[in-house]
C-alpha cells in the first residue's frame, strides 16, 4: 500500500508538471496553435495580433458578450452558473456560464463537449492559468485564439478577413458585431448577419457603453503612475 501511495503521488507530481509547464511557458509566448485549431478539417486562418495593436473596442465588446465580471472575478462566475442550473431544472435553454478564463483554458487545451472529465479538466487549467497569468494575458490570449467564423481564429485574422483591415481599426460597431457570432461563429455570420446577430450587436453596443467604454481596460491594464516633478528631474 505504501508503495501505491508513493506510484500515485509521483503520478500525480509528473501530471502536474506536465500541465503546469505549458501552462507557465505561455504566459510569455504566443501560442502558435490550440487545440480547437487542430480539430478544424479545412482551412485555418490565425494571425497573432500583440496587445498594442488590438483595438479597445474588441476587448470590451468580448467581456461585454461573453464575462462582465471578467475584471473582478476568479476564473468562475459563480452567480451565472447557479443560473444555469436553475434554468435546467426548470427545463429552460441553458444559457452559457463560461467565463473568459475557463473559454480560454478549453480552446487551448481541451476539446468540446460537455462531459464532466472535461468539465474538470477545464476548472483545472482554469484555476492554473488565473494564478499564473494577468488578466491583460488572458484577455490578450483570448481575442486571438476565439473562432469567429469557420477556420477564421483570433482578431488578426477575423479583422483582415471581414473588414479588410488590421486589428488596430476595429470600430466599435465592428468589435461588437464580431463579438455578436461569439456563441456559436460556424453558424452565425459576420460577413451576411442575421437579424437576430444584428440585435446582439446593438444589445453588446449598449453594453460597452454600460461598462465605461473603453475605460473599462484600465482596471485590467492600469496606466503607469505619473511621476512627480521631483522624481523626473
Amino acid at each position: 500500500m505504501a508503495r501505491m501511495f508513493r506510484f500515485l503521488l509521483g503520478l500525480l507530481a509528473l501530471l502536474l508538471l506536465l500541465s503546469l509547464g505549458p501552462v507557465l511557458l505561455l504566459r510569455w509566448v504566443d501560442p502558435p496553435t490550440t487545440a480547437f485549431m487542430l480539430r478544424e478539417s479545412g482551412p485555418v486562418r490565425y494571425r497573432w495580433v500583440d496587445w498594442e495593436q488590438i483595438s479597445p473596442h474588441i476587448k470590451v465588446a468580448v467581456i461585454a458578450s461573453e464575462d462582465q465580471k471578467f475584471p473582478e472575478h476568479h476564473g468562475f462566475d459563480f452567480d451565472s452558473i447557479n443560473d444555469a442550473l436553475e434554468d435546467r431544472e426548470r427545463g429552460r435553454r441553458v444559457r452559457g456560464a463560461s467565463t473568459l478564463s475557463q473559454q480560454v483554458a478549453k480552446n487551448l487545451f481541451l476539446w468540446p463537449g460537455q462531459s464532466w472529465i472535461r468539465k474538470g479538466l477545464e476548472a483545472y487549467f482554469t484555476v492554473l492559468i488565473e494564478t499564473l497569468w494577468p488578466k491583460k494575458r488572458i484577455l490578450e490570449v483570448y481575442v486571438n485564439i476565439a473562432e469567429f467564423g469557420t477556420g477564421v481564429f483570433g482578431v488578426g485574422a477575423a479583422s483582415e478577413v471581414f473588414f479588410r483591415k488590421p486589428a488596430a481599426r476595429l470600430s466599435a460597431p465592428d468589435a461588437a458585431l464580431l463579438a455578436a457570432v461569439l456563441p456559436n461563429p460556424k453558424r452565425m455570420k459576420v460577413r451576411t448577419p442575421s437579424v437576430y446577430v444584428r440585435s446582439r450587436q446593438l444589445w453588446i453596443l449598449g453594453q460597452m457603453r454600460g461598462l465605461g467604454g473603453v475605460g473599462l481596460l484600465q482596471e485590467i491594464d492600469p496606466p503607469p503612475p505619473k511621476q512627480s516633478k521631483k522624481q523626473r528631474t
